[in-house]
């Protein structure tokens, strides 16, 4: 994709068409505050009745198309949509959170306690393998694609919802909107099962809505 213009491998710019990036609902580690990244953690009781009450408003977006990671906690939301719109869920591995190695299972103190520096370094914004993970920039390199040939088969208009984890949905965000990866972590993160909305402009992807758990309202005025 070209930030300036909107192309999408194979399509065309101005399309109408809108992505919908949906966190999966609560496990038991987000509440522990413990680093997933790959590790495939089940939903909590309140993880399912948050993906059930998401799924009730984003129905009525009417999806054209689901797709989600195969990671259990974001295939498992996307199927409480699927049960209501009728779709079948695409999974693919490219949109699994971030792989970030020793980080994983590890509370967000003891990364603090552990590995301070690198921590604060990632913070900074520079380049930096959590854990000895994957770089922000290779998650988006296989994140972003997926969501892109989804997208391109959408009719105008239509509206593709894509079920992911918070850090693969920021970097796909960022590079979507042709942000430099340094700035990516100025999108704040997202609540379980909240969502972003990219709409397609005749300049391409922007942002229309970030961490939202509503339905978007039309935005009235200039700035439209």
């Amino acid at each position: 994709m070209t930030a300036a213009t909107g192309e999408v491998s194979g399509g065309r710019p101005g399309r109408g068409r809108r992505v919908i990036l949906w966190r999966h609902g609560q496990t038991s580690w987000n509440v522990e505050r413990r680093f997933q990244g790959t590790t495939d953690v089940a939903l909590t009781e309140d993880g399912v009745s948050q993906a059930r009450r998401a799924a009730r408003l984003l129905v009525s977006l009417k999806p054209d198309a689901i797709v989600a990671s195969d990671l259990q906690r974001a295939a498992n939301t996307a199927a409480e949509l699927a049960l209501l719109t009728g779709l079948e869920v695409t999974h693919d591995e490219g949109l699994r959170e971030t792989y970030a190695g020793v980080w994983q299972g590890l509370t967000h103190e003891e990364i603090i306690g552990r590995y301070g520096e690198e921590y604060a370094a990632w913070k900074r914004g520079e380049p930096v393998r959590r854990g000895g993970g994957e770089l922000e920039t290779e998650v988006a390199e296989r994140a972003a694609p997926v969501v892109l040939s989804h997208a391109d088969k959408l009719p105008d208009d239509g509206t593709l919802v894509v079920v992911s984890h918070g850090g693969t949905i920021r970097t796909t965000i960022g590079r979507l909107l042709g942000l430099e990866a340094r700035h990516w972590e100025s999108l704040g993160g997202l609540s379980n099962c909240c969502w972003s909305v990219l709409g397609e402009g005749a300049r391409g992807w922007r942002l229309l809505e970030h961490n939202a758990g509503t339905l978007p309202e039309p935005v009235l005025g200039d700035d439209d």
